[in-house]
């Protein structure tokens, strides 16, 4: 027994084509879905932004103190990094200092609001 044909034999050459623009459209979407996954590894890196409120906070405080003119290259000097680290921290917010940067960031902080110097 012969199989029953579903279509027009002129209409394989389209049938192809919808089929194989189908199996494309199914791997364009999966490939996309991988792309889009943003994978958070356990221990990686942060970065400043909504997942880090500790450090927009102390961010925000320290922020108000290095409006006169040199107080980021003082700040900079302080904590032992070049200034563009300190412009890249308080101003682009694109980096954080690490765990001791960080601490001696708050002893600064604590001696600015106290009225003391810093150093």
């Amino acid at each position: 027994m012969k199989p029953t044909r579903v279509i027009h034999p002129k209409l394989d050459l389209i049938a192809a084509l919808v089929e194989g623009l189908a199996r494309l459209s199914q791997e364009i979407a999966r490939e996309t879905a991988k792309r889009m996954r943003v994978p958070r590894r356990r221990g990686g890196t942060l970065r400043p932004g909504a997942d880090t409120p500790c450090w927009n906070a102390l961010r925000a405080a320290v922020i108000p103190h290095l409006k006169r003119r040199g107080s980021r290259a003082l700040l900079a000097h302080y904590l032992g990094v070049a200034p563009g680290r300190v412009h890249e921290f308080f101003t682009k917010n694109s980096a954080m200092p690490d765990a001791e940067r960080t601490l001696v960031l708050i002893q600064w902080l604590a001696s600015v609001q106290a009225g003391r110097r810093p150093g």
